[in-house]
């Protein structure tokens, strides 16, 4: 029964992370497109510190679009581990990409192409490979996760890290550099993550009847969910509003997903009872998505299709031969030059090895 409950639970989870990932995907370029219609107009861009978008209609949808999807994905990690929820945020990079194709004028290429395909095909084997995370059955067993030596340190890294990129590298390079923000947002992501697993495990016991509105714990959680939440909101705003739309979804997807299976293995202790094949499929999966992310990135500006590759192939066909005769020719043309004046040497009498030509050194026997 427990089995078949697990599996229940393991499918809604796989549903909802789905779900989520096409919601969000939708969202980027609804914001994206609000933020448009705002510089047309004049208003003081995100990225300049303005916020007119809060009177854009586009804007709002795409929040509310990202709102489900966050919502969906906060039930994602109430019945499944981070490690399965996580990786299927790939499908939101395809979902962005193709739509922003279509609707935002940006370009995706054959290569743009084959890293969503990628990106899929390493989510699918990361999920395929996913470690089972230790089970956490009440927020008393989550508070004492939560005050482990190893994830203390690790969150105390996490809030340095984000205070020195927003007051000292933000304002110096954010307008510059794309990693800036979207680390911003990734680091503090990873905190986001386990905040919203603390709640999925609060709900399922209101729900279960248990009182957990006194439970100082849940509050806490629902305090640090709304300031993570709000911050990557913020600096995810300004990375759109600076940054290419199908940049800042793949980087920060690679970002994010770092963050987050690193917070899980601190938090949950997932990897501890892996075995050596879910270790290399999960980690050979994350690097396909990486690959992938890389060809979106790399080669966004080269004009590439299948149908201008046919042509250039067809070209070089044509030129091949054509070349080849001409150097066939010419090689021709050498050897029979060469041997007159090999002629000639020795008719004026010239040793027959006295002349090398093809170092231009003069040598006698």
């Amino acid at each position: 029964m427990a089995q078949d409950r697990g599996k229940y639970d393991f499918y809604i989870g796989l549903g909802l992370a789905i779900s989520s990932s096409i919601f969000i995907g939708g969202s980027f370029i609804l914001k994206k497109k609000g933020l448009l219609r705002l510089a047309r107009k004049g208003s003081m861009r995100a990225g300049q510190g303005g916020h007119a978008y809060l009177k854009e209609w586009l804007w709002w949808a795409g929040l509310l679009s990202m709102g489900a999807g966050e919502a969906a994905n906060f039930a994602a990690y109430a019945f499944a581990p981070a490690t399965l929820v996580t990786p299927l945020g790939a499908l939101s990079v395809l979902v962005s990409a193709v739509l922003s194709s279509y609707f935002l004028t940006e370009r995706l290429n054959l290569h743009g192409k084959l890293g969503c395909l990628l990106s899929i095909l390493g989510s699918t084997t990361m999920v395929i490979h996913a470690p089972q995370e230790e089970e956490i059955s009440s927020l008393e067993h989550m508070a004492r996760k939560l005050v482990d030596p190893g994830f203390f340190v690790f969150a105390t890294l996490v809030i340095i890290v984000a205070l020195i990129f927003i007051f000292v590298v933000g304002p110096r390079h954010g307008q510059t550099n794309i990693l800036v923000y979207i680390t911003i947002c990734s680091v503090i992501g990873a905190l986001s993550v386990s905040c919203v697993k603390g709640l999925g495990i609060a709900i399922k016991e209101a729900i279960a009847g248990k009182n957990v509105v006194r439970n100082p714990l849940a509050w806490i959680l629902l305090l640090g969910l709304v300031a993570c939440v709000s911050t990557q909101i913020n600096y995810l705003n300004k990375a759109l509003d600076i940054f290419n739309t199908s940049l800042v979804t793949p980087i920060y997807y690679v970002f994010f997903t770092t963050s987050v299976l690193t917070c899980s293995a601190i938090l949950f202790k997932e990897w501890e009872h892996m075995g050596t094949d879910d270790v290399i499929g999960t980690l050979s999966g994350f690097f396909t998505i990486i690959v992938g992310i890389f060809l979106l990135h790399a080669f966004k500006d080269i004009s590439v299709s299948l149908a201008s590759l046919a042509v250039s192939m067809r070209k070089e066909e044509r030129a091949f031969p054509a070349a080849n005769g001409m150097a066939s020719h010419s090689t021709y043309e050498l050897l029979h030059t060469e041997s007159t004046e090999d002629m000639e040497d020795r008719e004026m009498g010239l040793p027959f090895d006295s002349v090398s030509r093809r170092n231009g050194a003069m040598t006698s026997s």
